[in-house]
């Protein structure tokens, strides 16, 4: 019980900057690339807030947290159009790759926050630091590995997906942004309920040896 309570307010802590920066980076990266629409509707922002999704920031992770499992959600997407861009394809691989690419540099400023700090001496006496190097810091490494090794998966609605959107030819792009919008639910489906029916969860196996295996060499 004692381990517990500051195990999920770390997790709180290193979940929320993992998907709000993970979000801001879509909207502006859809920004830089010619696209208002995320600015326009107030989530090109690092505002909390602006990116709740009460099921996915909210309900999912503390189930996850409360039944001993990795911290996992997501934000409500950021909303951009494609037809904004000068080239439709290449726009939606860039704006797709921002978030994961944003989980990537959080993961590795968290790593050379360890390494800097890998010489001091933890004192039991300075429990701040104890929580802080010990549970915290590879918390918010590994959720932010967790977060970009996943979302780079090439499954709508998923950002790795968009690198079907740029071998897709023109006229067949609509239709996929159609299908996008109503990915999410049927996918979050399928990874719970797959791993009962074939005994074997794939999306863990891949997690295990992407995120796990690099977060172990960012890690002193």
């Amino acid at each position: 019980m004692d381990y517990q309570i500051p195990y999920i307010i770390c997790s709180v802590l290193a979940f929320i900057p993992a998907i709000v920066c993970h979000e801001f980076m879509h909207g502006f990266a859809a920004y830089k690339l010619g696209d208002n629409t995320a600015k326009q509707s107030g989530r090109l922002t690092l505002n909390p807030l602006k990116h709740i999704d009460p099921f996915g920031t909210v309900i999912l992770p503390l189930l996850l947290i409360f039944m001993g499992g990795p911290v996992f959600g997501y934000a409500k997407p950021v909303p951009y159009n494609p037809n904004n861009f000068k080239d439709k394809r290449v726009g939606d691989v860039v704006v797709g790759l921002a978030g994961p690419a944003a989980n990537l540099v959080l993961a590795l400023i968290g790593s050379a926050c360890m390494f800097a700090l890998s010489g001091v001496t933890m004192s039991a006496n300075n429990m701040f630091f104890v929580y802080f190097y010990g549970l915290f810091l590879p918390l918010f490494i590994m959720i932010n590995l967790y977060l970009m090794f996943f979302n780079l998966l090439p499954i709508p609605p998923l950002d790795g997906s968009s690198i079907i959107a740029f071998f897709l030819p023109v006229k067949y792009l609509p239709t996929y942004y159609r299908v996008q919008q109503y990915a999410l639910p049927i996918f979050l489906i399928v990874i719970f309920v797959l791993p009962y029916i074939i005994h074997v969860n794939p999306i863990s196996l891949y997690l295990n040896a992407t995120a796990g295996n690099l977060g172990a060499l960012l890690m002193p």
